[in-house]
């Protein structure tokens, strides 16, 4: 399946060095917005809505591989010869794509949550999962981080595997970042996510090629992409720094922001002072 390349709505942030910021499923360039707001600062932050997400709206079908194509044309009209890579979850496993792809013009890759031969080990879910997740969904929009929501159904629903610590700062992010992102997701983005799970995606053989340096960060109790694939890659990875965060999950940048924030800025000095 091959399609022309999309052009993806985008937002840019900031001045210097370009850092590239690709989302998960579902999401959008507004749900980066915890490392752009931050990064910004002192970097320029480049965060799409890759195809199908956000307001890069499609009702065709498309594969995996068409968000390469998209990226590259990106990273063309922007002029962008050489940036860094940040990639959550889907976005992550992009950034590896593009850094094997563009060798030369990737110089620096941060993942989080994510992994070149990504497996979970998710409970089946439940009706009363999904009943109980719109309701506090729901609920959470009206008045984010309200803990008897929280306790009442947040706890019991399909969160208690995307979270680990059920704080009002990680609430707050759903209710502003994940829920509407959710909505914006269109049916081709979750038809082309589910043909390429079906096919065991695995670069583990190839991503010894990437010599870029490279921060992995993972999620202690991260039930959709484990610590243990995300570590594994880290460890195929010729030049790369990880850290597993006890008790959290795989949303654990909304969970702890500050030390996650904290780590990518000393990584980011450490390689680029």
């Amino acid at each position: 399946m091959t399609h022309r390349a999309f052009d993806l709505a985008v937002q840019i942030q900031g001045e210097g060095c370009p850092i590239l910021c690709l989302h998960g499923h579902p999401g959008s360039g507004s749900s980066m917005s915890v490392f752009t707001d931050h990064l910004s600062q002192r970097w320029m932050t480049i965060a799409p809505d890759l195809r199908g997400y956000g307001k890069s709206q499609t009702r065709e079908n498309f594969a995996m591989t068409d968000h390469l194509r998209d990226l590259e044309a990106l990273c063309d009209r922007l002029q962008l010869d050489s940036f860094i890579v940040l990639g959550w979850s889907l976005g992550g496993i992009l950034a590896l794509e593009l850094a094997l792809k563009f060798p030369t013009r990737v110089k620096g890759i941060i993942l989080v949550a994510t992994a070149a031969r990504p497996f979970g080990n998710h409970p089946p879910i439940t009706w009363q999962d999904n009943l109980f997740t719109g309701i506090a969904a729901l609920i959470n929009q009206a008045q984010p981080g309200w803990g008897w929501n929280v306790e009442t159904f947040g706890k019991r629903s399909l969160f208690r595997h995307l979270i680990q610590q059920h704080t009002a700062t990680a609430y707050q992010y759903l209710a502003r970042e994940a829920t509407p992102a959710f909505l914006q997701t269109s049916g081709a983005a979750n038809y082309a996510l589910n043909a390429a799970l079906s096919q065991h995606y695995n670069r583990l053989p190839d991503i010894s090629q990437i010599h870029c340096p490279t921060l992995m960060l993972a999620g202690e109790c991260d039930r959709h992409i484990t610590a243990q694939s995300s570590l594994e890659t880290a460890q195929h990875l010729p030049n790369c720094q990880a850290h597993c965060y006890p008790n959290v999950a795989h949303l654990f940048p909304w969970e702890i922001p500050e030390q996650v924030l904290a780590d990518i800025d000393r990584w980011l000095e450490e390689n680029w002072a």
